[in-house]
């Protein structure tokens, strides 16, 4: 049986194609249209996940639309598309993937849909509801007006308030939760009306001129220690009111394991804390937690509403589920794009890239399936050593073209990560953050000592696990810094020839795509325009 999963949410659209309730494919949009966020009926990614599964349109038993309404792409496909509401597909994105028997599933997400906080109790039969909280009392709505107020874009830059908060002091959190959330002992809030009289965040960021005293941002203006404070204000407040939440999910379903969805489940820092606090012995976070997602989670809850749910391990196979390339179609495009390369065995690839990592040198990695979700996971990465305190300047500046305060994330080997890392348990999607256990490896360190690790295990992607151990082995360090290949305002790279064009226009010093091997000083200079000018800023 195969089902097909659409989100046409206003942005971050996407696909998902299952055959008999196993993942096939899954892809946003944006990877397609190259536009970031894009939104509207996600028809590229659509086909891309028909032909991953090898059927057509005709060959789909189901369609299931992420949605309060079905979009009048889908009018004419009669009985077999029907629309799953946006918690229900946030759940279960959530919970059915997860290698958990039971668990809470707690969704917390933007004010878009209906409803946006939800209780879930997951078990081997189905989802159960156990309370819910319509829009606009929303935390992930709370989180973006805040985001616009800082002058970032609003359901887009809010990693970047999450990055921006260690830097200042919370104290204007207090008032955050006295006067624009109240909050219950039992983790139910309620936003101020005279502030949130609608779903848009960039009007209630108008309002909080006059609560906090600090003028709102424009995009690109210096950033001061007020802007700073407030970052650390909201992003306190944010991880208070989730850990109440969390708590009470604890009480209310007397499960000892949780399942986090929705947009406010990417806030890694707040994550961290109910892995901590929460009281919870174990925590799975689907690591394509926003709107892409709903396409997943329609597809799952149409598929077990008809199939009990069968256990073993993580559903989502690593979060490869995008597009790939053989190898002789990596050569033709590389060569029609007039790149320069060498063909190496698998040895000597992983080994002329550890010694351009171990000698300072920025490397473009492209190898097997694109990851679904914002995170890049080993296979669409940036990577540099983490030993050298100035490669984090480097990749915001000339790689990325991006602020100077935003932090990177390491990857490490699985088994080495408590040794490196206050963390006891496996983050492969890079969801967790924990404090860094030691001083050699700076460029992977936020100004308050902690990082968003990523553990890289057997089931990562084959080839990134092996450079990890690669680089061990030239170092004695197990950890890479690992950012999304893309510089700022762009989509990360889905073909070959965007791999080729973002390394030619940024400070990408070596490339790896496939068994291909690039050095930027051995390519025609004239492929390198200002690809910094060619995007929109995010």
């Amino acid at each position: 049986m195969i089902v097909l999963g659409i989100s046409s949410a206003p942005r971050d659209s996407a696909a998902v194609v299952l055959r008999d309730g196993e993942i096939v494919a899954a892809s946003e949009e944006e990877r397609f249209t190259r536009r970031k966020h894009q939104g509207g009926f996600p028809i590229q990614a659509v086909a891309f996940c028909l032909a991953e599964a090898g059927v057509g349109l005709g060959g789909v038993d189901r369609i299931a639309v992420c949605g309060e309404t079905l979009p009048k792409d889908l009018a004419g496909l009669g009985a077999r598309a029907e629309t799953v509401a946006p918690h229900l597909s946030q759940a279960a994105a959530a919970f059915y993937p997860a290698p958990f028997d039971a668990a809470a599933v707690l969704v917390l997400d933007g004010a878009d849909g209906r409803v946006a906080t939800a209780l879930w109790r997951g078990g081997a039969g189905a989802l159960a509801p156990v309370w819910e909280a319509a829009g606009p009392d929303s935390l992930g709505l709370l989180y973006s007006a805040f985001t616009a107020y800082l002058g970032f874009r609003p359901r887009s830059g809010e990693y970047k308030v999450m990055g921006l908060a260690p830097y200042g002091e919370p104290r204007h959190a207090r008032t955050i939760l006295d006067r624009l959330a109240a909050v219950d002992a039992e983790g139910r809030f309620r936003l101020d009306r005279t502030v949130f009289s609608d779903a848009d965040p960039a009007r209630a960021a108008e309002r909080l001129a006059d609560l906090f005293g600090v003028p709102r941002r424009a995009p690109e203006d210096d950033l001061a220690q007020a802007h700073f404070d407030l970052a650390a204000s909201i992003q306190v407040a944010t991880e208070t009111v989730v850990l109440c939440l969390a708590r009470a999910a604890r009480r209310e379903t007397g499960l000892r394991r949780l399942c986090l969805g929705g947009e406010v489940a990417l806030n890694c820092v707040a994550n961290g804390a109910v892995l901590r606090e929460g009281g919870f012995e174990d925590l799975w976070i689907q690591p394509a937690a926003g709107p892409a997602g709903g396409a997943l989670g329609a597809a799952l809850a149409v598929w077990h509403r008809d199939h009990p749910r069968a256990g073993g391990g993580d559903r989502m196979r690593g979060a490869r589920l995008g597009p790939g390339f053989a190898q002789d179609e990596i050569v033709a495009r590389l060569s029609a794009a007039g790149a320069r390369f060498d063909v190496l065995d698998e040895a000597a690839l992983l080994a002329a890239c550890a010694r351009e990592l171990a000698a300072g040198q920025v490397l473009g990695w492209f190898q097997g399936r694109a990851e679904f979700g914002p995170r890049a996971l080993g296979c669409r990465s940036i990577l540099v050593d983490p030993r050298v305190a100035t490669l984090r300047a480097t990749l915001n500046a000339a790689v990325k073209f991006r602020e100077p305060f935003r932090p990177f994330a390491p990857a490490v080997l699985r088994e080495d990560a408590a040794a490196w890392f206050d963390l006891d348990r496996e983050s492969p999607y890079m969801l967790l953050t924990a404090p860094v256990a030691r001083a050699d490896i700076p460029a992977a360190t936020h100004v308050d000592g902690s990082a968003r690790v990523q553990t890289v295990g057997a089931e990562a992607e084959p080839r990134f696990r092996a450079l990890l151990e690669a680089f061990k082995r030239e170092t004695g360090c197990p950890v890479l810094v690992n950012t999304s290949f893309n510089i700022r305002g762009e989509p990360i790279v889905g073909t070959p020839e965007e791999a080729f064009r973002c390394f030619m226009g940024s400070g990408i010093d070596a490339l790896a795509i496939g068994d291909c091997f690039l050095r930027k000083a051995e390519q025609d200079t004239r492929r390198a325009a200002d690809y910094r000018h060619t995007v929109e800023p995010d």
